[in-house]
């Protein structure tokens, strides 16, 4: 889950004590993730003086936030026609430059928010750190140093070392962060977003019990501060995750703590789709399913929502809907695709294409893999997410098509299934070609892929010594003497290096006598008394091995 972005401050103190009071209330509800209720506020105080520039500042905040980059522009340029602090908005210009990497624009902009303040002012520097920081682009280190020009001005300002805490985490600066939340807390013991970034910090390092320990003490300041529980929901997942003994537990624990926060900001379509991002993360697709169905009830314009419900259906065995779905939001110019949309497009023609009896139709095979091919394109990573079907296409001994989810995967490196893909992709090209028709020539092209993926296996894992066993095997269906005799020897040498325990196993001594029949075979035209000893060698394990026992008499 991202980390979310706190744009905009909750507590800073404002000049005109007779506004402030309602466009502090807007900043609580922003603290508290009550993205509507602020939005409301916000567009009441505009209304009543549109010469506020600082509620169009922040109400284009909430927008970009939201990632509704014309309604942000559309307030930061009308707050720039206010009388009052109009100067704001030149600072939500200037995020605007940053997330198109216009850092030169977005200096001038800064520049011209600082241009005529006063010597004591400090706001101004925490909104450009927060910009820097919110960016899509983060730059922590300039959030860094206008945050510090903050600070020298107002040492124990709250809300500047809270932002100062967020940007030093930002830059990993784990000691420095602790610090600050914990200077901010003291400064002002209602923020509780610093206490609470302190538990942050805790899940960050992995130490998930004692985060939740921290979330708990800001609970019993105030119960209903609805943040931490997204915190908590977040924490418990990632405990899941990193300890499969705990993860059914935790995360009903983590989808009980999201549907707490849900109840405590607030239940409009974003809170709503943040909520389908979480149930995606969890695996809860039946919910899932529940939620997009009703999101399109109210809202059959937003498109993101035939995404969470392509995903769901596919998960719940729903294919035609899933398929229609994610067709219905990729077909939209306008809409951006990530890889995971094509992914889950793929898998879904896939499974239509299956037969009750797991046989897979070849075209409807294909174009799934075409879709996933445009996933990988996208986003690279997606290959972690193909073996669970690799896996059963070789369980039902369909080596064909599962070398060619396999083939998608073997080349990158960054994958935490990289070996295993690589392992299942070379034994699915080698029993593919095995298991032809008599007479059906080998693909010497598809078994010099097996090869080498048997290769890349042992720079990752030298130890894996079966990839010799299959080099062997993939050179014997080759007839190639020469790697057959290298590689089943590199096997044998490195088995019995394991000692007497491995040689003693029935399975080892059975490749073993494989390997000696093939090493035996491969010399048997050019070199019978190597031929001879090798097949001596297998009837010393396996006296009643009728092939060695007939070669041995035929070539003497």
């Amino acid at each position: 889950m991202n980390k979310f972005k706190i744009f905009s401050l909750a507590l800073v103190a404002s000049a005109s004590v007779a506004k402030a009071q309602d466009i502090n209330e807007a900043k609580k509800a922003i603290d508290a993730e009550q993205f509507q209720k602020a939005k409301s506020l916000l567009k009441s105080i505009i209304k009543a003086k549109p010469s506020d520039g600082e509620a169009n500042f922040v109400l284009g905040n909430v927008y970009l936030n939201q990632s509704v980059v014309d309604s942000a522009k559309i307030y930061y340029l009308n707050g720039l026609e206010a009388s009052d602090k109009k100067n704001l908005n030149y600072i939500g210009l200037g995020q605007l430059d940053l997330d198109s990497k216009n850092t030169a624009g977005a200096q001038a902009n800064f520049a011209l928010a600082t241009k005529d303040i006063k010597r004591k002012d400090v706001n101004e520097f925490i909104y450009i750190g927060r910009a820097y920081m919110n960016s899509v682009n983060p730059d922590y280190k300039s959030a860094i140093t206008s945050l510090q020009k903050a600070l020298a001005i107002e040492p124990q300002n709250p809300s500047a070392l809270l932002a100062i805490g967020d940007a030093y985490y930002g830059a990993s600066n784990q000691n420095d962060a602790y610090k600050a939340y914990r200077d901010a807390f003291t400064a002002d013991p209602k923020l509780l977003r610093a206490k609470m970034q302190l538990g942050v910090l805790l899940k960050g390092a992995k130490s998930y019990e004692e985060a939740i320990k921290a979330f708990n003490e800001v609970i019993a300041l105030n119960p209903n501060y609805g943040p931490v529980y997204r915190e908590l929901a977040e924490t418990y997942y990632k405990w899941g995750r990193n300890k499969t003994s705990t993860a059914k537990v935790n995360m009903q624990n983590a989808i009980t703590n999201y549907e707490k926060y849900l109840s405590l900001t607030d239940y409009s379509l974003d809170s709503k789709m943040r909520h389908a991002d979480f149930l995606i993360l969890v695996k809860d697709y039946k919910t899932l399913e529940t939620v997009a169905n009703k999101m399109i009830a109210e809202d059959k314009v937003n498109p993101r929502i035939y995404r969470y419900l392509g995903y769901a259906a596919y998960e719940n065995g729903n294919v035609d809907v899933a398929i229609k779905s994610i067709e219905d939001f990729i077909k939209v110019p306008s809409n951006k695709v990530i890889g995971r949309d094509y992914l889950y497009l793929g898998l879904s023609k896939i499974k239509k294409g299956t037969n009750a009896e797991g046989v897979v139709d070849q075209a409807a095979f294909d174009a799934g893999v075409a879709d996933i091919k445009k996933a990988i394109e996208l986003e690279p990573l997606v290959v972690e997410e193909l073996a669970d079907l690799g896996k059963a296409l070789f369980g039902k001994k369909q080596f064909a098509q599962a070398a060619t989810i396999f083939e998608l995967a073997v080349n990158n490196s960054e994958s935490k299934n990289y070996l295993d893909d690589n392992v299942y992709y070379g034994i699915s090209l080698y029993y593919a070609n095995v298991n032809k028709p008599a007479g059906t020539a080998p693909n010497a092209e598809a078994l010099g892929k097996a090869e080498a993926a048997f290769d890349r296996v042992l720079v990752a894992s030298p130890t894996y010594d079966e990839a010799y066993l299959y080099k062997g095997r993939i050179n014997n269906l080759l007839e190639k003497d020469d790697l057959i005799i290298k590689n089943y020897e590199e096997y044998v040498t490195k088995t019995t290096a394991k000692g007497a325990e491995e040689l003693a196993k029935p399975a080892t001594v059975k490749k073993i006598v494989e390997a000696y029949n093939s090493i035996g075979a491969s010399y048997a035209n050019t070199d019978k008394v190597k031929a001879v000893e090798y097949f001596n060698k297998t009837l010393a394990l396996d006296p009643a091995n009728t092939y060695a026992a007939q070669s041995v008499k035929a070539l003497k």
